[in-house]
């Protein structure tokens, strides 16, 4: 099966599962200073316990789509529904997970890691024991009372993660949370964020620059087109993650595929 489909404009993220999505972005488009088109026509649905990438060329509005379903950005025109509601601002239903790991350094893993739910107002011993489960949660069980100058650029992005997940969002946002990490790192991190979402039934969209890493870990990938940023295609990797990991990468699948998109990029950048 060719799981690379040419898509419309209106192309829909869509499990084969009957299942409301928890996101929908409706005829989304973003200009900025009233010239430059960043989005056209973003019409995407996201359902539960999916993880969708977020792929294209430098430029194409990955992050500036993603901020506007966080709330951080308001379209130009379109609209977001998370749970059936429009999307007018920040929310708790939805947690950002940012490239640069946005840790506070005066304050410990714990703190850091519950620090989305001090802003909420939840008292100190419930927040305290949820941060430490979701510390744990991502491997940093021991490293409670450190600082963040303490950890590597990994494990700073591990408090990240925590944080967004003690906050028990049903939509994890994340942009690029590997680029600042080694390829070791990051390839841990990917392995480690498929372990996660078996145990969190959660939604994640993620951007990402890594045709490979978008393969590894993705329900589905949306690829955008240069600016202003449509949906190009829809995909679906249908890669079997059960297993070792290098071997699932060294699978004619995975590396057919990889180089299926590539091909399908480059002719966004020649």
């Amino acid at each position: 099966m060719n799981a690379i489909a040419q898509a419309e404009p209106s192309a829909t993220v869509a499990g084969s599962a009957p299942a409301t999505p928890i996101v929908r972005t409706r005829g989304i488009h973003k200009v900025y200073g009233g010239t430059v088109h960043a989005l056209k026509d973003i019409n995407l649905e996201f359902k539960r316990g999916e993880l969708t990438s977020l792929l294209g060329p430098s430029g194409c509005g990955k992050t500036t789509l993603l901020k506007i379903i966080a709330g951080l950005l308001e379209p130009t025109e379109g609209e977001v529904e998370v749970n059936g509601k429009p999307v007018t601002g920040p929310g708790p239903e939805r947690a950002f997970v940012f490239q640069d790991f946005a840790l506070m350094p005066w304050a410990t893993v714990l703190r850091n890691a519950a620090f989305g739910l001090e802003l909420q107002g939840v008292n100190r011993s419930e927040r305290e024991e949820r941060a430490r489960h979701y510390v744990n949660e991502v491997g940093l069980s021991g490293f409670e009372d450190k600082y963040p100058h303490e950890l590597s650029g990994g494990m700073r992005q591990r408090v990240g993660l925590a944080r967004a997940l003690a906050v028990d969002a049903d939509v994890l946002l994340m942009d690029e949370p590997f680029s600042a990490v080694d390829e070791q790192t990051r390839r841990k991190f990917q392995e480690d964020l498929i372990h996660l979402r078996e145990r969190e039934n959660k939604t994640f969209i993620l951007v990402t620059h890594s045709i490979e890493e978008a393969v590894y870990l993705s329900d589905r990938i949306v690829l955008l087109s240069p600016r202003p940023g449509r949906v190009g295609q829809v995909i679906d990797p249908e890669i079997e993650r059960k297993g070792d990991p290098d071997a699932i990468r060294r699978a004619p699948e995975y590396l057919d595929l990889t180089d299926e998109i590539w091909r399908g990029l480059r002719e966004y950048v020649e």
